[in-house]
């Protein structure tokens, strides 16, 4: 009980604060971006919040069970990738728009804009997909199976639906720092707890799952890949991120930004690994499908009660500020770069942010009814970032780093990848495993950077004032 009081006390703390900030919207800015106020701070603890996600709780805790330390590898592509990303960080906010399609129409054209929002529209939806069964798993286990998994599922639906459209950007960014306090207290102060429950450091090492390579775990170098590759395609072209650095007050708040991100971007990665690593000592032989439960276990079961609440709250926070940045990005996506677009240019703000709720209603009922297409997170996680990764990225990031790319390079490599991914996961989903045992991601970014690659270089090269925006003062 005191699990669900926790996390009902929670709630209802975010949803107050959002509600009462919904009264500061008032135009597609305020909605969208904030209205291009957000500071260096307020940026690093939203883009924490948002990046350490259901993916980290649940997939990588998965990998972290079966493979130990070496589930790293698979987080390493996204630290990697914001690395990267601190490069374009200010020519991104020095672009000043809303969307990264709105980058995508200025540097190739308008169906290359209407293709990446397809693309997010289809990863964004699968991802806040596992938000809600993550979530529905919490309330069942807290409960100890009181609440069944398909009403605890639908409650998360509807209370991140319900928190997204009160007030947009505002709300997310603004109670993502909230959420970012909770996540690192409630993540590190239980390690020493769960260490000494289980026996010490010499039992955790002679339990925990046995690995047949220091460096890979149980997993083939093909494997590892497949989960490298996706994670850092998905840091360098994450619509979360370039959607808050539009948010920035100005291009140095978006770059400082960045620096706080990638450190606690780590940290917590692999504090919240540990907790798996650990756990899978304590909690063993747990089969395929209960594997991406254990740092709900060590929350549940394996610390004490007032150490799992706050937990729980982490994991809890974890999950909400994902699902509604996810929500928010496919949400904007429709209203501005296909609605307002290609339907209805002259459309007023206050127009606009009330469709835009309504787009956050339709999108969560989408995603609440993709979740029987993946029951394991792992595999929804990985899907997701492939389609988004291999058919948004290379064209994304040669926007900033090749001038050469040309506009019909850049709609074949989008159609391409994302094409790819679909028809790879649909065979894994008829057949049980992946053609050719070949992870999507394969197949998918080589066809990709392929069109890119071979499409520009036989085109003559574009004019300057296609690729001329994204290389202006901040990349001097």
């Amino acid at each position: 009980m005191s699990y669900i009081i926790t996390i009902g006390i929670y709630l209802t703390v975010l949803f107050s604060v959002g509600a009462l900030l919904a009264f500061r919207v008032k135009s597609q800015e305020d909605f969208m971006v904030a209205g291009r106020k957000l500071t260096a701070p307020i940026l690093v603890g939203t883009l924490l919040a948002t990046w350490i996600g259901s993916g980290d709780i649940f997939s990588v805790s998965d990998l972290s069970y079966h493979h130990g330390y070496s589930s790293l590898i698979g987080s390493a592509g996204g630290w990697i990738g914001i690395i990267v990303v601190y490069f374009i960080a200010g020519r991104v906010r020095e672009f000043g728009q809303f969307t990264v399609p709105d980058i995508l129409e200025v540097r190739y054209n308008k169906w290359a804009r209407l293709l990446a929002t397809i693309t997010t529209i289809i990863a964004y939806v699968t991802i806040v997909s596992y938000q809600f069964r993550g979530g529905g798993w919490v309330l069942n286990i807290i409960s100890d199976g009181k609440i069944p998994i398909n009403i605890a599922m639908m409650v998360v639906a509807i209370f991140v639906v319900l928190y997204t459209l009160t007030a947009g950007m505002l709300s997310v960014a603004y109670l993502d720092v909230i959420n970012g306090i909770m996540i690192i207290t409630g993540v590190f102060i239980s390690i020493p707890f769960l260490i000494k429950n289980v026996g010490g450091f010499n039992y955790i090492t002679a339990n925990v799952t046995p690995r047949a390579h220091p460096m890979l775990g149980n997993m083939s170098f093909i494997q590892a890949m497949g989960y490298f590759v996706p994670t850092l395609l998905l840091a360098l072209g994450n619509g979360n991120m370039y959607q808050r650095f539009f948010s920035a007050k100005n291009v140095n708040e978006a770059k400082k930004s960045v620096i706080g991100w990638v450190i606690g971007v780590i940290f917590i990665g692999v504090a919240l690994q540990s907790l798996a690593v650990i756990g899978s000592s304590y909690f063993k032989n747990l089969s395929i499908n209960e594997s991406g439960k254990i740092i709900l276990l060590v929350a549940h079961q394996g610390v004490p009660l007032i150490v799992g609440c706050v937990l729980i709250a982490a994991i809890v926070a974890i999950i909400i500020s994902t699902a509604n940045s996810f929500l928010l990005v496919p949400a904007t996506n429709v209203m501005r770069d296909i609605y307002q677009r290609f339907i209805n240019p002259d459309i007023s703000d206050k127009m606009i942010v009330l469709l835009s709720r309504l787009v956050v209603i339709v999108l969560g009922m989408m995603a609440y009814s993709l979740m029987q297409f993946f029951p394991r997170i792992l595999d929804a996680a990985y899907a997701a970032y492939t389609v988004y990764g291999a058919g948004l990225t290379p064209a994304l990031i040669a926007t900033f780093f090749w001038k050469r790319a040309t506009p019909y390079a850049g709609v074949a490599s989008i159609l391409t990848g994302m094409t790819l991914t679909i028809i790879w996961e649909l065979i894994r989903k008829i057949q049980g495993e992946f053609l050719f045992g070949v992870p999507a991601v394969y197949p998918a970014l080589i066809g990709s950077l392929l069109c890119l690659i071979i499409i520009s270089l036989i085109q003559e090269p574009p004019e300057k004032e296609k690729w001329e925006p994204f290389f202006g003062r901040s990349s001097k």
